[in-house]
């Protein structure tokens, strides 16, 4: 009998890490994933911030953004979950929320504290809401057995 290839879709995305236990597979995809929409965050930031008076707005905006990317890539590749489930998003987009004060709180702290770039303020806002954002994923958002 002949094999026949995969259609696509989580399913047949090869399996992330190898023979690492599911946590550290998770954290190494979500460093990916959440590494991408962190470059559409500062980028879209960098771009944003010239056109506004402060950096409250254009960190509000990139996030946003940032935030769908990070969504649908960490549904389908990280914890391979259907992406159209609305309690999920709806889940993501609560705990988003508050990634996004984290973020937008540390990149005002910093911008304002410190004798820095408001980029680089930008950057401490996107680390430590990282961090946050993944342990709120991993452990409320896409918790394993949950495939609602």
């Amino acid at each position: 009998m002949k094999a026949t290839a995969p259609t696509g879709g989580p399913a047949a995305m090869p399996p992330m890490g190898g023979g690492l236990p599911r946590l550290a597979r998770q954290a190494l995809g979500y460093l990916m994933t959440g590494g991408l929409a962190a470059v559409v965050d500062i980028g879209g930031f960098h771009l944003l911030a010239p056109q506004f008076s402060g950096v409250l707005w254009p960190a509000v905006l990139s996030f946003l953004v940032a935030a769908v990317v990070n969504y649908t890539l960490s549904s389908l590749w990280v914890y391979r979950r259907q992406w159209r489930s609305l309690r999920r998003a709806a889940l993501f987009l609560l705990f988003a929320c508050v990634g996004l004060a984290i973020n937008a709180g540390v990149t005002w702290a910093i911008a304002g504290a410190l004798p820095v770039h408001p980029t680089l303020a930008k950057v401490g806002g996107v680390g430590i809401a990282f961090v946050a954002n993944f342990l709120m994923n991993t452990f409320i958002v896409f918790r394993a057995g949950d495939d609602r």
